[in-house]
């Protein structure tokens, strides 16, 4: 099975907090597809909110994206491009 994975280092000084995560998780609820966030051996559905808060993603980390199904070309896009813009 074909999966989008692709990795992102955090430049924001704040990391993955409150008002990035959130519109991340919505950005990942715009899709079918199943977007998930690995950090350290952990990893998290994107679409939930507490559980990407829980990671802890501060700046400096790397991060690996990984998703699939039937639009993760579309999904993973979208998600790398508000990684780029936002975090």
């Amino acid at each position: 099975m074909i999966m989008k994975e692709f990795q992102y280092t955090v430049k924001d000084a704040c990391g993955i907090h409150a008002r990035p995560a959130g519109l991340l998780v919505k950005v990942a609820k715009g899709f079918a597809s199943t977007a998930t966030l690995e950090k350290g051996g952990k990893t998290c559905d994107l679409r939930k909110l507490m559980a990407l808060m829980g990671m802890g993603v501060k700046q400096g980390d790397t991060v690996t994206i990984k998703v699939e199904g039937d639009d993760e070309a579309a999904c993973a896009e979208a998600i790398q491009k508000f990684l780029s813009e936002n975090v």
